[in-house]
């Protein structure tokens, strides 16, 4: 199965940027878009790539 990734462009506020640059910096997600996949994947109930 191929894994084609998409960009997109979103708005989010300053308080969930910090957020996840702090989750980044703890070495919680590889980077933002690990980061965000994988809160969009959990709400829609997908699977969430490690």
């Amino acid at each position: 199965m191929v894994n084609t990734k998409y960009k997109v462009s979103v708005s989010v506020s300053e308080e969930t940027i910090l957020k996840v640059m702090e989750a980044v910096r703890n070495r919680k997600f590889r980077n933002r878009s690990h980061a965000f996949e994988s809160a969009i994947n959990s709400v829609l109930g997908g699977e969430n790539e490690q």
